[in-house]
């Protein structure tokens, strides 16, 4: 049984199979991406910026085809497909403008005179470990800064869009970066360690789960590479006040749905000041109650299937864990009639400590309300998480708003908005949501030698 393969989430059907790479095809892209990397760190950097615009460009010219590989990989309607691929292109755009900026020598003004300055300069080959359920936007915030930087790439993406995957490594070949600069190998878990302890990669970039991320820092550390973490979030999304209760609820609605639920930084814990629950609840379960499901490969669709039938029988595992220890189940819960892998937009209330939903990421169409007497019991509540990914605080008193998310154990905080993501901006978190951080500035600023060079006077 191959453990690469495109099975359409929204009918159930198996449509191609791929065999796992060979130890020979193994070592002949770890030597080709070394090889690269000795040519590719010695290139100009206009010369690199060129070849990242070009990959913008590619994702412009085929975002149609390639946002319908993702909808049949992956389940995520093709017009919000299209939205990842506009967001990747923007990322190799940005690096392509932004990097030799990023890249420029840093004088230092150091005590007994003299010059010195820090370098930025590539480490050499890195593995990327990337998820399903942004398929090209994942790579790009990976693969866009270190390519302009000067280190190669290999790449092992998930199990079940390996059609996504060689897509993504045929735009980098058409866009002209040299041969073994980005290998796609399918790998597994056993490849995975060994390539991260063979002594040509340099570090590994994950996103993924807590559980990959502790194997995959674990083999880290013991042959002491460095090491990015992307992993899950349960990310609070908190009700102050409001001057418009209604479009609070249609961002709180946003915040959850995007990607069928099935996001890192999406709202998953709706913490509410106890003088607008019962109006907030009513109005987000009579929203969430109007979802309904459809082709994701039709235009009009909004809310197509989770990625496959595991992930959404776990999902009703954890509801139906919650509901049988006593949560209040305001709507849906359940799987949808039909071959697909979908499931019913659910609200849960009177959530407790003892239920999975608790603790656990609920990674699709479901969300937990919870009431609070105080801004202080929110901000406890949005702090008791083990994840610290992001947050949101809704106030109609900005200066409010800001002593809430000042208080946030978490690594992003949006003010009025969900979640969102930007070629600019850093992204990351803390505690069991990852190390590191990406995109913006400090994409740059992680697999790199900051090489001190001294001239005493």
């Amino acid at each position: 049984m191959t453990a690469y393969k495109t099975v359409n989430p929204a009918t159930g059907e198996t449509e191609k199979e791929f065999p796992l790479a060979t130890k020979e095809e193994v070592e002949t892209a770890l030597a080709a991406a070394q090889q690269a990397f000795l040519e590719w760190r010695k290139a100009p950097v206009e010369e690199r910026t060129k070849v990242i615009a070009r990959v913008a460009e590619l994702y412009r010219e085929r975002e149609d085809e390639l946002a319908r590989l993702i909808a049949k990989e992956m389940g995520k309607p093709v017009v919000e497909a299209r939205g990842e691929v506009k967001l990747v292109a923007s990322i190799y755009d940005y690096y392509a403008s932004e990097g030799p900026e990023f890249l420029k020598d840093e004088p230092l003004e150091v005590k007994g005179g003299g010059d010195a300055l820090v370098r930025s300069t590539p480490i050499g080959p890195l593995l990327g470990i990337m998820p399903w359920n942004y398929p090209y936007y994942q790579v790009a915030r990976f693969a866009a800064p270190n390519l302009v930087l000067g280190n190669t790439i290999l790449l092992k993406h998930a199990g079940s869009c390996p059609q996504s995957a060689l897509a993504i490594e045929k735009i980098f070949h058409d866009a002209g970066l040299p041969k073994g600069a980005y290998t796609n190998l399918f790998l597994d878990n056993d490849q995975v360690a060994e390539i991260i302890a063979d002594s040509r990669v340099q570090g590994v970039s994950l996103t993924g789960s807590e559980r990959a991320g502790a194997a995959v820092a674990e083999v880290a550390g013991r042959n002491l590479k460095k090491y990015v973490l992307e992993l899950g979030g349960s990310d609070p999304f908190i009700v102050l006040d409001s001057d418009d209760l209604d479009a609070t609820v249609k961002a709180a609605v946003g915040g959850r749905m995007g990607n069928a639920g099935q996001a890192c930084t999406a709202s998953k814990r709706f913490i509410v000041l106890e003088d607008l629950y019962e109006p907030f609840v009513e109005k987000f379960t009579e929203r969430m109650a109007r979802i309904k499901p459809g082709d994701p490969q039709q235009e009009d669709t909004r809310f197509g299937p989770l990625s496959s039938q595991s992930a959404a029988d776990g999902l009703v595992e954890q509801i139906k864990d919650a509901v049988d220890k006593g949560a209040t189940l305001r709507t849906g819960g359940h799987k949808v009639d039909g071959p697909g892998a979908y499931v019913e937009p659910t609200v849960l209330t009177d959530v407790t400590p003892e239920m999975r939903a608790f603790s656990e990421e609920l990674f699709g169409p479901a969300a937990v309300i919870y009431k609070v007497a105080s801004v202080e019991e929110a901000i406890d509540l949005a702090n008791g998480s083990p994840y610290g990914l992001g947050g949101s605080v809704f106030s109609a008193d900005p200066a409010k708003a800001q002593d809430v998310a000042d208080q946030l154990d978490t690594g992003m905080v949006f003010i009025n908005s969900v979640a969102q993501t930007q070629a600019d901006m850093p992204f990351g978190g803390v505690k069991r949501s990852g190390v590191g951080r990406e995109l913006g500035r400090f994409g740059m600023d992680e697999f790199v030698n900051k090489k001190l060079i001294r001239t005493p006077r």
